[in-house]
Formats: C-alpha cells, structure tokens, sequence
C-alpha cells in the first residue's frame, strides 16, 4: 500500500524544489513588474494633463480668454482618472495670457521629484526623476 502512495504524490524534497524555484522566478520578475506599473501611473498621469488642458481650451474657446484663477476646481468637467494618492494636479495662469497645468508625484521612492509640465501651444516639459522607471515619452 506505501508503495502505492509513493508513486501517486511529491517527496518534500521535491515540493521544496518548485517552491523555491517559483520564489527565485518571482524575485527576477518583480522589478520589472514594478518599473511598469510606475510607467503606466506617470503615463496616465500624462493624459490627466491633456483632459484638463483640454478643459481649460474650451473654457477658452467659451469666454475667450483663459482662467485667471489657480487651481483645478473650477473645471467641472474634468476629474483625474490617476489615484488620489500618486499625482497631485494643478493649473496657474501665466503672465501673457497663458497657462501651465502640472502633475507632481506625491509618493516617494523611484519617482520622487517627477513633475510634467504641459504649457500654452502643447510645450512639454518634466524632471528626469520621471524616468526613473524608465523612458515614458513625454
């Protein structure tokens, strides 16, 4: 009958084996893994920028001129869809008439200090910590 047994299941010498064979797969995988989903959050944070830099146009296109006021309340229509946590958003007038919109990173780590710009006439701008994750395209 142990004989039976034995062809039928894994010695723990075996399990110990796949187990850590998965853990050491795991290990390389993970910053790899990690590097992505920064890139998807500082690209998602990008077409945040373009929404609301499309909402302050057609405030534009509506009373022709732009906001004169700082800040992103006073564009209803426009919600980031970024976690509240990652990216804070902001707009500010420029003297000339102007403005720049700006996503700053609010956690730590690979992407402390990153922040994009996006001004009057599509001018992109953003700090190299934002490739910190790799390149982004911005």
């Amino acid at each position: 009958m142990g004989r039976w047994l034995r062809l039928l299941g894994f010695t723990l010498i075996e399990l110990m084996i796949a187990v850590a064979v998965v853990a050491i797969l795991a290990a390389l995988a993970w910053p790899s893994y990690s590097n992505h989903v920064l890139r998807s959050k500082v690209r998602l944070a990008q077409g945040d920028l373009a929404a609301l830099v499309a909402n302050v146009e057609n405030h534009r296109q509506r009373t022709l001129s732009y906001p004169t006021a700082a800040g992103t309340a006073q564009f209803p229509g426009w919600s980031p869809g970024s976690e509240p946590g990652d990216f804070a958003f902001d707009y500010r007038p420029l003297p000339g008439g102007g403005f720049a919109v700006t996503a700053t990173w609010q956690g730590g780590g690979k992407l402390s200090g990153c922040e994009l710009v996006l001004r009057t006439g599509n001018v992109r701008e953003s700090t190299p910590a934002c490739d910190a994750a790799g390149e982004v395209g911005w």
